[in-house]
């Protein structure tokens, strides 16, 4: 088989591995076989244009960040009850996965 020797090397690759490695690893492989993942990189990019109203709506908006004039991310997650901690977990942990 063509892709035997390659798949092999792989694993001969990962054995080598510390664990936070292979966690990445691990990760990456999950997205490279997710076909949402691979739906959305295979997209077209968004070329519609922007109208003028648009674009002055932008320029306000980052006119405003500049300012410091921005919502601070814990500030919008204390809103929903959540914490940083809480927002971190919720980003290492697959969709489905949780303790019930």
């Amino acid at each position: 088989m063509p892709g035997t020797d390659t798949k092999e090397h792989a694993h001969e690759l990962i054995e080598r591995l510390a664990p936070a490695q292979i966690s990445a690893v691990v990760h990456l492989l999950e997205v490279m076989t997710d076909p949402v993942a691979r739906r959305l990189e295979n997209a077209p990019l968004d070329d519609e244009p922007v109208s003028e109203g648009e674009a002055r709506e932008i320029a306000a908006s980052r006119a405003s960040l500049d300012r410091g004039e921005g919502i601070a991310h814990e500030q919008v997650l204390a809103e929903f009850g959540l914490t940083g901690e809480d927002f971190a977990r919720m980003g290492r942990t697959p969709l489905g996965s949780d303790d019930r």
